[in-house]
């Protein structure tokens, strides 16, 4: 069993949370899903019940893999058996490809090809990708169904976010954005299009019932 809890991955992302100060630059592939984002997706394509991307803080899921994980190395398919159903979600690391003891933890192409051998295996993954459709790593076809998002996305800061100056005093970043499914047993349309507008404003009416306080009813 090979450990992943300290490739130079972890160590430049741990080095960037321990500075005091940050550029925007240093963010890189850090930025989070926005909740009203994640709970619109999971009314939609859920209930998702495992984040395969997270770094223990900005987990969608209650269960979930951090870095020191590598979700490269994991068995996705059995582990939604183990939790008993429901799907997993990913709003997956963009950096380049990176190897530790010769494991891939990073690099789009090999996160698809994770991705497509755990579809096979069963199971639903829903990720968040941005629209690249040029790049290698785009996986066209073999994506059960694409769900184009009209209208550019805001992600928010990484919790441990500290902007150095006022140029680094932004609260988000917008990208164009896919909802991807991976799912063998889809029997659905293979494209669809979303409107960012009426998922942000349904995931913000689930935000809000989820903060009302519940009645607890007494039978007689």
């Amino acid at each position: 069993m090979i450990d992943f809890s300290n490739t130079e991955y972890l160590q430049h992302i741990n080095y960037l949370r321990s500075k005091p100060k940050h550029l925007l630059r240093d963010i890189g592939d850090q930025w989070r899903t926005p909740d009203a984002l994640f709970l619109a997706i999971n009314e939609l394509y859920g209930p998702l019940v495992l984040d395969l991307f997270s770094d223990g803080q900005n987990n969608k899921c209650p269960h979930f893999y951090t870095e020191s994980d590598n979700a490269l190395a994991q068995d996705w398919a059995q582990k939604l058996q183990e939790i008993g159903g429901g799907g997993a979600f990913a709003n997956p690391p963009y950096s380049r490809a990176k190897k530790h003891k010769g494991s891939y933890i990073t690099g789009m192409s090999y996160i698809m090809k994770h991705t497509i051998a755990q579809r096979e295996k069963g199971g639903r993954y829903v990720f968040l990708v941005k629209v690249a459709t040029s790049e290698e790593w785009w996986p066209g076809e073999k994506a059960d169904h694409i769900a184009f998002i009209r209208g550019r996305i805001p992600f928010d800061l990484p919790a441990w976010f500290s902007p150095a100056n006022k140029r680094q005093e932004v609260t988000t970043a917008s990208f164009g954005i896919a909802v991807m499914i991976f799912d063998k047993t889809w029997t659905g349309s293979p494209i669809s299009y979303l409107s960012r507008d009426v998922l942000l404003n349904r995931g913000m009416e689930l935000m809000n019932e989820l903060k009302e306080p519940q009645t607890l009813v007494i039978a007689a």
